[in-house]
């Protein structure tokens, strides 16, 4: 029976104090499963229930600053491949956390509509879209991984494909959850899901069949990873990029071969494995894979895995979890328990590239990547405050009151203004501005979510300034896709 949640408006800015605490959630599945495909092949199968769609959407209604308008900066980063500015992969088209579409709207409430949501098994990965359709993941009974695919514009299920694949955490870790950690990374005709156990499955987009699927540990002998795999694939080119149980790792796309494997820091709970996404980049004009391990943050050849350059990176326990964030040409990096820095890679004279640091700042961050505006850095901290950096010295320009305990924020560059979706599901819309915390407007979209926010244009025409935009958000229970604009 379908049945609609209402939007619960946000009359004020919540905050909350102190460490982060293990949270206890119980989850529900759907109740109606697909057949056992067993461990050898994912099969598409009919989706199950559908969408919990919306006759009158409920409009957003809450808490509003003063609209404003920030200077307009323009982005530096490279164009989109020809996913466009789809939202295909950890972190949006370039994995720098930037939507590359239309300018948004500059206020959540009233702006904002519920479309559809549709009830999953839990999951913290994050929603990825190909314009058409929506991708999500889920663990189900405790047992199997599954991977379903949604119509972006009415919630109708496409296909549904699942295998065995759930993996215990550690006992502390247990209480936040063991379910599915790494978002999907979607091309065109390749779908790429990794799941907890070091299964990495291949599937056809728009059909879900199988093209191919590697278990890292059975057919490599990597050792599984404590936590489960959390780092989210990178697709690039003719390759498949991510960090396993047995270290970085470049795979075929087209079969799922393996091509080589380096950087293995061993099988520990401290050190093995790996928390950190990669990412590609141009650094001192070498095109390179970048990756933040458990303890340094390295420079990998991407044709043979040869370390090109690393930096030790201070951290509690092995928690260096952010993506790399390149600015302008450098690399910036932060962790729990450690430093907030800055590098420079170069080579003098021919020789192998030296990493300088350039600032370092008291500035500890956690679990939530930051996005770069300008010359400006937002970074939500271990402490639970948001604070602007100064990308040219360092300098703290503003911090905030402690709230919330993890952030996924997508930054609009040509319009100066940021969206932050914290754990438990409050969206806020922020100013690029320097010199204040801005808080234009927020909202209240999911009881729960540690999957990161998804902004995604509606359709052809979201080339254009008027353009309708989905707001996609990961809840730990279902998915719930909003019409903005």
């Amino acid at each position: 029976m379908m049945r609609f949640h209402p939007i619960v408006p946000s009359r004020r800015l919540r905050v909350s104090f102190g460490w982060l605490v293990a949270l206890a959630i119980t989850i529900p599945v759907q109740a109606q499963q697909p057949p056992d495909l067993g461990t050898d092949q994912a099969e598409s199968v009919t989706a199950s229930p559908g969408p919990q769609t919306v006759g009158d959407p409920q409009t957003v209604g809450d808490a509003q600053a003063e609209p404003d308008t920030p200077e307009t900066r323009v982005s530096d980063k490279p164009a989109a491949d020809e996913m466009s500015g789809n939202w295909s992969q950890w972190r949006g088209p370039n994995r720098d956390g930037y939507f590359l579409g239309p300018d948004w709207p500059d206020a959540l409430a009233g702006r904002m509509e519920l479309m559809w949501e549709v009830p999953l098994g839990p999951s913290y990965s994050g929603p990825v879209s190909d314009g058409t359709l929506v991708f999500t993941t889920e663990t189900v009974d405790k047992t199997f991984e599954r991977v379903s695919a949604f119509e972006l514009a009415t919630g109708k299920p496409a296909w549904t494909a699942q295998w065995e694949g759930s993996l215990a955490v550690p006992f502390f870790a247990a209480a936040n959850g063991d379910w599915i950690r790494s978002t999907p990374a979607l091309v065109p005709g390749h779908l790429v899901v990794a799941g907890m156990r070091d299964v990495i499955v291949c599937l056809d987009p728009a059909t879900g069949q199988q093209r191919w699927r590697v278990d890292m540990a059975a057919d490599h002998g990597n050792p599984l990873q404590s936590f489960g795999c959390v780092c989210s694939p990178l697709i690039d080119g003719d390759a498949v990029y991510l960090q396993t149980g047995g270290g970085v790792t470049k795979l075929s796309l087209a079969d799922g071969s393996l091509i080589w494997q380096t950087l293995n820091e061993g099988a520990g709970m401290m050190n093995g494995g790996a928390f950190s996404s990669p990412i590609v980049t141009t650094l001192d004009g070498q095109r390179q894979l970048v990756v933040a391990t458990r303890t340094r943050l390295i420079g990998v050849s991407l044709a043979d895995g040869r370390e090109l350059w690393g930096e030790p990176i201070e951290s509690f326990r092995g928690m260096n979890i952010l993506t790399p964030v390149v600015a302008d040409g450098r690399l910036f990096s932060s962790a729990h328990s450690g430093r907030s820095r800055l590098f420079a890679v170069a080579a003098k004279d021919g020789s192998v590239p030296a990493v300088t640091e350039l600032w370092d700042n008291k500035s500890q961050a956690y679990m939530s990547s930051p996005v770069v505006i300008g010359d400006h850095l937002y970074l939500h901290l271990k402490n639970q405050r948001f604070v602007c950096l100064d990308l040219r010295d360092g300098s703290e320009k503003w911090t905030t009151q402690p709230f919330g305990k993890y952030w996924s924020m997508v930054a609009n560059p040509r319009g100066g203004t940021m969206l932050a979706l914290d754990e438990d599901g409050q969206l806020r819309l922020i100013a690029d501005d320097p010199e204040s915390y801005r808080l234009l407007s927020e909202a209240k979209v999911a009881e729960d979510s540690w999957a990161h926010l998804a902004v995604q244009p509606l359709s052809e025409l979201a080339t254009t300034d008027a353009a309708p935009l989905a707001i996609l958000v990961r809840a730990i229970d279902r998915l719930r896709v909003y019409r903005w604009e």
